[in-house]
Order: structure tokens, then C-alpha cells, then sequence
């Protein structure tokens, strides 16, 4: 199986897991498949404009307030996907910095080689 697809798949099921975690957002599985497509669409065209314009306060704030535009994308997501439900913006923030915990873990383990040119 392809790093991408395990990668995705495993988002899923930290997507779903997240919401098992936290009382404030509350997912069906049909909306932790749609809404990781949507999430990682948001996250490529949306997130690194709203990084770059964020980028004097993410530098005050070292870097932390890169958890709040996490956030944000979270709850974009959770406005255009039927079945992903946040309940208020620090529920988005919570549940955006678990999200990461679970990226983060999954990045550590999987190798992605998509675009590895070396072969």
C-alpha cells in the first residue's frame, strides 16, 4: 500500500479517535472520510495564505498561534461537511491540537515517498 494512502486512512481513524477523545466535536464516519479530503484540500489552497498574513503574530506568539489557524481550517471544514460537527471555536482549537499530536505520530512512522526521486 502506498505511505499516501496508509497516511490517509490513518487520518481517518485519527479524525474519528479525536472525536471519541473530546465531547466537543462529534464526527460520523462517512464525515471523517469526506471531511479529511476536505481538510487537506483546505489545508493546500486556504492554510498557507492565512499562515503567511498570520505571520507577525505567529512570530510574537512563538509559533502558537499557529494552533488557532489549525483551528480555524478545522472549523471551515466542520461549516462545508455534514457529519463533522464542532461545537465552538476553542472545541476547534482542542481538537486541532490533538489532530496534530496524531499527525505528528503518524509522520514519525510513515514514510512517505510520493515524491522521491532518488529511485
Amino acid at each position: 500500500m502506498p505511505g499516501w494512502a496508509l497516511r490517509w486512512i490513518l487520518n481517518i481513524v485519527a479524525i474519528i479517535l479525536t472525536a471519541a477523545l473530546l465531547p466537543g466535536f462529534e464526527v460520523s464516519v462517512w464525515g471523517a472520510i469526506v471531511g479529511s479530503i476536505v481538510l487537506g484540500i483546505i489545508n493546500a489552497i486556504i492554510r498557507p495564505l492565512l499562515i503567511l498574513l498570520t505571520l507577525p503574530l505567529n512570530l510574537l506568539t512563538l509559533g502558537l498561534f499557529t494552533f488557532v489557524v489549525n483551528g480555524l481550517m478545522l472549523w471551515l471544514t466542520a461549516v462545508t461537511v455534514k457529519g463533522f460537527d464542532i461545537h465552538g471555536f476553542g472545541w476547534a482549537i482542542l481538537s486541532a491540537i490533538v489532530l496534530s499530536l496524531f499527525s505528528f505520530v503518524i509522520s514519525y512512522f510513515i514514510e512517505d515517498k510520493l515524491f522521491d526521486l532518488s529511485k
